[in-house]
């Protein structure tokens, strides 16, 4: 879990749980209540199993877009390469299981390649996040129709009992979760490569004046960010046992909404990653309760960007300055003597 250290009275420092997170687990806890109260049918075993993969899988592809947002930028490629690696896993395996690695490690190099493209465009060509990301997406849609002809294919089985399997009655993708939010966490928080990673998020011009290779982290934070959601279109893949070619459209905005409510400011810096797969749980249980509730497609739609916007107003907003701002004009001027 990460923490945050705060100087005690004797002078040592103890760790702390960070805003973001005790925010987010409370937000939690409050869901599932609200949900046995109101709609007990979607805390039930039936839908937690259902629901539960499909958090997983917004898990890790928000921890991807988590170490995106830490460099002061933004991915909306995630939609192309969820679908790309989700199209080739199904239809280069074509159903069978002696196949199924080729088409992965495939899937993983063709991610990895939009990662470089978009590393290098922002990182290097000094382009927008929104545009650079917004043409790779473009270029893996390209991809993913010349590949499947916008045409379903059925799941490995292997792949379907790897990815949508049950183990100690828990969904398999929750372990795969689990295993890279500690190696996300290790690496970033507990490395020195990690830590100057997050200097280069917090401060650009600060980072490089010291000498540190921003522009490596910042193609890193890409490439990084891609072979996380290749694990997750991997997963998909064989969660969904008939995926479609649009499969991962429904990854961009709660993936997003999922970093800023975990307490990561989308102006860069220090990232809450155990948060945001918290917050990953937290969306896909909100979407089962409000499903639950029987409202239609476009109330959840909404609904998720309410979320975003709650995030954006308690993580990135300075309200501080705003009240200072606003209070100022009314304060008596101090005249000295």
């Amino acid at each position: 879990m990460e923490a945050e250290e705060k100087p005690s009275r004797n002078g040592l420092r103890r760790p702390m749980v960070s805003r973001g997170l005790a925010t987010v687990i409370g937000a939690c806890i409050a869901l599932f209540i609200a949900s046995a109260i109101f709609a007990p049918t979607s805390v039930t075993r039936g839908p937690l199993l259902g629901m539960l993969p499909f958090a997983a899988v917004l898990g890790i592809v928000a921890l991807g877009q988590t170490l995106v947002i830490q460099q002061g930028g933004i991915d909306l490629s995630v939609p192309g390469s969820i679908s790309l690696v989700v199209v080739i896993c199904t239809h280069q395996a074509a159903g069978d299981d002696g196949k199924l690695l080729k088409a992965v490690v495939m899937a993983l190099v063709a991610v990895i390649f939009a990662g470089l493209l978009n590393g290098a465009l922002i990182g290097l060509l000094d382009l927008n996040p929104i545009v650079a990301t917004l043409g790779t997406n473009s270029l893996l849609y390209s991809v993913v129709f010349g590949v499947s002809g916008g045409i379903p294919r059925t799941t490995t089985p292997l792949l379907a009992k790897i990815a949508g399997g049950l183990s100690l009655g828990i969904p398999n993708s929750v372990y795969f979760a689990i295993g890279a939010t500690i190696v996300t966490v290790v690496v970033v928080k507990m490395t020195v490569a990690g830590r100057r990673f997050e200097a280069v998020g917090a401060n650009l011009v600060a980072a490089t004046t010291s000498g540190l290779r921003s522009n490596r982290h910042r193609v890193g934070a890409y490439v990084w960010a891609q072979v996380l959601y290749w694990l997750g279109g991997v997963l998909l893949a064989g969660i969904v046992t008939q995926p479609t070619a649009f499969q991962g459209n429904s990854y961009l905005l709660p993936s997003v909404a999922a970093v800023v409510l975990g307490g990561t400011s989308l102006l860069g810096g220090r990232g809450n990653l155990t948060a945001t797969v918290v917050a990953a749980l937290f969306l896909s249980q909100l979407e089962q309760f409000v499903l639950a509730l029987g409202v239609t497609f476009a109330v959840r739609t909404l609904v998720e960007a309410a979320a975003l916007v709650v995030g954006v107003g308690l993580y990135t907003i300075d309200w501080r300055s705003i009240r200072r701002r606003f209070a100022s004009p009314g304060q008596p001027s101090v005249v000295g003597p």
